[in-house]
């Protein structure tokens, strides 16, 4: 019977074993752990040999200056309402687990990041999200201003199946963007997970078709270079990339937030109407044009044809007309008109002794000084002289858009001295 026992509970432990080696799951819990963290990539070797832990937050302000230094180097025009879809690659290529807890996984963590993001910096464009499975492309919402619809589309149930069509992606976009007015910027984002396409014509046509229709086309890939994806972003003047990693894909997709640079043929100047609508009471009730249904308190008027509205920016779906917000429009202003990159403190400053620089942020008044008493990095603005540590200088410049220290200055007067 202890016989009959102990190759019972030895088979069990063998099926156990053969089931965790037919996984690829062979190994130790401990092994799993380190190898699913891959804690050794936050490691780098000092000037001396030793290993120590990769200032992360160095290394983001430093990704943060070049971009810095790239997008306000020359004064360039830039497009301020746009129209942009974002086509997502559910192919079975999509399942794939090189990207934690797989590529799928990865894209609608950081879509959802990216669509907030947008609508921050862009509040008066609008979105769009497309589908690609099984060789067809699907529209999943249709393009508007409201981020949490499209985050609501994005959290259902997206299955991964089939090959992937670039060309038939392209076909519906161009349905789509074609009817957007000319003011509107139009472009298209692909987030690709698949190493091929399989089309159903020939997509080389579909691509001058979209130049010819002012369609800014941009890829991010996720497994390899393709020639196709680079074809087509060299073709329409956008931009294409592979991520490396899933932070490399945050930053990547993070960098079509910001308006970019408006083609020179089509950067053609419109007066475009716009409709700045009061909000009702609270104590209304009206039939609401964007539901169909009648609401109590809330929502805004449309100053042309007296329609109810739910949220700001949007479109009124009876005149057409485009309603917005001041704020909308304040915080689109400061694209055109960008705050200078601080200057970062030299370390023969930071180390001078006769030199008293300022001990604290002039903007969070946190420290400056590192241990031992020893001044840190820090960046200076160049009108007012103010030191601001690394956070506070990506956060004016990626959020605030204006400067403490001048604003201080300006709205500063000084008091006039009076005789008693």
């Amino acid at each position: 019977m202890n016989n009959g026992e102990g190759r019972r509970l030895n088979g069990e432990a063998d099926d156990d074993d053969d089931e965790d080696d037919g996984n690829g799951l062979g190994r130790d819990a401990w092994q799993r752990t380190y190898d699913d963290e891959r804690s050794w990539e936050s490691l780098q070797e000092d000037e001396s040999g030793l290993l120590r832990p990769i200032d992360n937050k160095s290394l983001y302000h430093s990704q943060y200056r070049r971009r810095l230094r790239t997008a306000s180097a020359v004064r360039i025009q830039k497009g301020l309402i746009r129209y942009l879809f974002l086509v997502i690659d559910l192919s079975k290529a999509a399942t794939e687990m090189d990207f934690r807890p797989s590529r799928r996984a990865v894209v609608v963590k950081h879509v959802e990041a990216f669509i907030r993001e947008f609508f921050d910096q862009n509040p008066l464009s609008q979105i769009g999200l497309v589908t690609i499975k099984d060789g067809v492309a699907n529209c999943l919402t249709d393009l508007g201003g409201s981020p949490e619809s499209h985050v609501k589309a994005l959290m259902g149930k997206l299955d991964c199946s089939g090959d992937s069509s670039i060309q038939n992606a392209l076909d519906l976009v161009h349905g789509y963007l074609n009817q957007v007015p000319s003011y509107g910027h139009r472009e298209v984002l692909i987030l690709y997970s698949a190493l091929s396409t399989c089309d159903p014509g020939d997509i080389m046509e579909t691509i001058q078709t979209c130049k010819k229709s002012k369609i800014r086309c941009s890829v991010i890939g996720l497994s390899a270079e393709i020639f196709i994806c680079k074809y087509l972003c060299q073709e329409t003047g956008g931009s294409y990339s592979v991520a490396l990693d899933e932070s490399h894909f945050k930053e990547l997709i993070l960098e079509h937030a910001p308006p970019p640079p408006a083609i020179a043929e089509f950067a053609i100047a419109n007066l475009i109407k716009m409709g700045f609508p009061q909000r009702a009471a609270e104590s209304s009730i009206a039939i609401c044009s964007c539901h169909k249904e009648a609401k109590a308190g809330g929502g805004y008027t449309c100053p042309r044809c007296k329609a109810r509205i739910c949220d700001l920016p949007t479109e009124c779906r009876t005149c057409g007309l485009t309603l917005i917000s001041s704020p909308h429009l304040a915080r689109s202003y400061h694209h055109l008109f960008p705050i200078v990159p601080f200057d970062e403190v030299s370390p023969s400053l930071l180390n001078d002794p006769y030199l008293k620089l300022p001990r604290s942020c002039f903007g969070c008044q946190e420290t400056l000084q590192n241990a031992g008493n020893k001044p840190g990095p820090r960046v200076s603005c160049p009108k007012c002289k103010q030191h601001f540590c690394l956070d506070c200088d990506i956060y004016i410049h990626e959020s605030l858009h204006n400067c403490p220290g001048c604003e201080s200055a300006r709205h500063s007067k000084p008091v006039a001295a009076t005789e008693e």
